[in-house]
């Protein structure tokens, strides 16, 4: 890839020192809210590279914001650096290998994720002020994506309502520009309150919160053949009432995972799952009380911002990787089953290509993609702003998020290539927006479109404070 933007050697010259802050978020990998060492890498780059920090953003403790520039539009670039529990894994090994058994791990590539967006807005900041560019670009560190909606409560807060566009990008198995297509969700502890008995001796007297919590899940069960196809419901127990069978459950909590494609079939889907929790209640003779946990927003596409990110990929041509970077793909690749490679080429509607281990192409702006989705803070922020993401190749085709082998290859010389690309990529759409302004205002005329429609309705209550 021959530098021919200008904004690309601005990022090639920091490349060193950020393929740096990605490895030592790697190395001390930390899951929601609990980000105290990722936050502090990224504090310390953003005060050595001159950005104005705002700490403690949206009373999380864990976040940060980085603003440099003036006047103009103002462009946001979002930065993650979570981790994921029980994902502990000897970097650069083709087996499964944990450093610490139960350990957390990347397995979502956030450690590439954050230093790449934060690379983007440092290569930004520094064109502005050496083309003496109005403009302002801000970068936001957020924690807990997987699960903590960060993002949410930030964009609850009003932290962007003056930004004219956001600019992300995740790590993948693949290079192109990201559907706007994913789930909303909610996550609510339901607690069932009973009463204790001798389980042997007096059983009457007991109300089982246990036996409550079982019978909504059998509910819920029956409910799944009533959801819409691309809904979702889970569970997992937080408190199962102890482990002593000879005692009576006096109380039971469960977490339910409600998932739908929209924001107005999520608040459907909440009030039938509220009821469900109720006739438990009812059934057993038990009192339910429940509690917001977390809640996410369906992401929106915006067409304008879309098709100038695609023209800056087509631009960049395929990240290039090198035979050692195939080689270990390879390896990986041989971990791995038929359907988990195929799954990939599926996703975005494309003909698996034998013996490919690495993406050497850019996927079409316009594909019919298969598979299910998941759930995305990013979502939110969508809703309060114009937002365009990438999704770039940093692992081998076929490789499943949120495994050992993910982790495996966090620290590789071809994610370390792939987070330089998704800099470039990024850095450059947000000098276009800022070169052309009446990209900003098709961006922002399309979003006004999709409120128009369907309002914005925070999917976490007013009253619900962040679990930190």
């Amino acid at each position: 890839m021959q530098n021919t933007d200008p904004i690309w050697d601005h990022v090639d010259r920091h490349r060193d020192d950020f393929i740096t802050l990605s490895d030592r978020v790697f190395d001390t990998p930390e899951t929601l809210y609990a980000e105290h060492k990722s936050v502090a890498e990224h504090k310390r780059m953003l005060q050595s590279q001159g950005f104005t920090l705002t700490e403690n953003a949206a009373g999380i403790p864990t976040a940060v914001v980085g603003e440099a520039g003036e006047g103009g539009p103002v462009i946001a670039i979002l930065g993650e650096y979570d981790a994921l529990p029980y994902l502990s894994q000897e970097p650069g090994k083709a087996q499964h290998q944990p450093l610490e058994e139960g350990g957390n791990g990347h397995g979502c590539g956030h450690n590439l994720l954050g230093a790449a967006a934060l690379l983007a807005a440092t290569a930004l900041k520094d064109w502005m002020a050496e083309n003496g560019i109005k403009g302002r670009v801000r970068y936001y560190g957020c924690p807990a994506e997987e699960g903590g909606a960060a993002k949410t409560y930030m964009v609850r807060e009003g932290l962007f309502d003056d930004v004219d566009a956001a600019i992300s990008w995740h790590p993948a198995t693949f290079t192109g520009v990201n559907e706007a297509r994913s789930l909303a969700n909610t996550r609510i502890d339901f607690t069932f309150h009973g009463k204790a008995a001798h389980a042997a001796g007096a059983p009457e007297l007991g109300r089982s919160a246990l036996d409550a919590v079982e019978l909504m899940n059998i509910g819920v069960n029956y409910l799944r053949e009533h959801m819409p196809d691309a809904a979702r419901v889970h569970y997992a127990y937080l408190d199962a009432g102890g482990v002593a069978p000879n005692v009576v459950q006096a109380k039971a909590t469960v977490r339910q995972l409600i998932r739908a494609s929209s924001l107005p079939d999520l608040q459907d889907l909440v009030t039938r799952v509220r009821n469900i929790a109720d006739g438990a209640a009812l059934m057993t003779g038990t009192r339910v009380t429940s509690q917001v946990f977390s809640g996410v927003s369906n992401l929106l596409g915006n067409r304008p911002l879309e098709e100038t990110m695609q023209r800056e990929l087509e631009k960049l041509g395929p990240v290039v990787f090198d035979a050692a970077d195939d080689a270990f793909a390879r390896e990986i690749q041989a971990t791995l089953t038929q359907a988990d490679i195929d799954t990939t080429f599926k996703r975005i509607g494309a003909k698996p290509v034998k013996g490919l281990a690495l993406c050497d192409f850019i996927a079409p702006l316009d594909r019919h993609s298969e598979g299910g989705e998941g759930s995305t803070d990013v979502g939110d922020v969508s809703w309060a702003v114009p937002t365009v993401q990438a999704r770039v190749a940093t692992c081998a085709i076929g490789t499943p998020f949120h495994t050992w082998q993910t982790v495996a290859q966090g620290k590789a010389p071809a994610a370390h290539k792939g987070m330089i690309y998704a800099a470039k990529a990024m850095a450059a759409t947000a000098c276009r927006l800022i070169e052309d302004p009446s990209l900003i205002t098709a961006a922002r005329d399309t979003h006004h479109d999709h409120l128009e429609q369907t309002p914005y309705s925070c999917p976490i209550p007013d009253d619900v404070r962040p679990p930190v």
